[in-house]
């Protein structure tokens, strides 16, 4: 099955952690909130499993590298998601060769790489960089790369990036370019509904996604088929939230691991 992780704000981060498989940091909100990083602090000393993430979805840029070394050899997570550069597998490949060159031996955790690209030549050409050159550990792909819109068009675009993913996966497992010994992590969601999908690839290892969490805080409740829209809200925007009720989060929490361990269908 694969491995999920839902970020939450501070004030239910414990209840979350209940239902998840292990934990998911923004480096970002380490430098701007003590409390964020105590705890992930103590999830690493419970011998939680911990991805550290570069923020570059929330913040557009990958953070500082100096800056991300230094938190990486704070935290120690068991992974760490190298910076890269949205859409750009050229510049993407070389923060990788970069960060190898200069970090990589002096950095505690494994390394994960996002295949980056406008095009699938582009992400193919990343992900084969980062599979057989930069040789690292975990290949994430993203949930809403510009090219899903132009590989399966669609009037809701939720709609394309969830169907987008899909096929770009199908697609790198029908050219053989997917290292199938090799584990995945799936950055994001569009539609939690995408998730039923890929129960049939055992080498996707795990997924990120606020999706369940934001929408509960929202009231907005899974249907027994998912969602067909998104809140566009970032959930680092709401981590001092104070939660009253987690009715709704945990009803939708426990319909994503339904929908992700292959009951739903797309």
């Amino acid at each position: 099955m694969i491995k999920i992780a839902h970020e939450s704000p501070k004030s239910i981060f414990d209840t979350v952690q209940k239902y998840t498989d292990y934990d998911y940091a923004l480096v970002h909100l380490f430098e701007e909130d003590e409390g964020y990083l105590e705890q992930f602090k103590v999830a690493v000393n419970k011998g939680r499993e911990v991805i550290l993430d570069n923020s570059i979805f929330e913040l557009e840029e990958a953070f500082d590298a100096d800056r991300f070394a230094y938190w990486i050899n704070e935290l120690k997570p068991t992974w760490y998601v190298v910076p890269d550069a949205l859409e750009d597998a050229k510049k993407t490949m070389n923060q990788m060769a970069d960060w190898n060159m200069h970090y990589a031996d002096s950095v505690h955790g494994k390394k994960i790489g996002v295949a980056q690209g406008k095009t699938y030549k582009q992400i193919t050409a990343c992900y084969e960089y980062l599979d057989k050159i930069a040789d690292v550990d975990m290949i994430a792909i993203s949930f809403d790369y510009s090219y899903y819109s132009k590989s399966v068009p669609h009037p809701n675009k939720y709609v394309s990036w969830m169907l987008g993913r899909i096929k770009l996966l199908g697609d790198l497992m029908k050219d053989g370019i997917i290292n199938q010994d090799k584990p995945h992590h799936l950055l994001g969601c569009s539609l939690p509904q995408e998730f039923s999908f890929y129960a049939q690839y055992p080498w996707i290892y795990s997924l990120d996604t606020s999706n369940p969490v934001v929408h509960g805080i929202k009231g907005i409740q899974y249907g027994s088929d998912g969602l067909w829209s998104k809140e566009s809200q970032k959930l680092f925007e709401l981590i001092n939230y104070e939660v009253q009720d987690t009715n709704l989060i945990l009803n939708n929490i426990h319909k994503f691991k339904w929908l992700a361990n292959g009951k739903g269908k797309v």
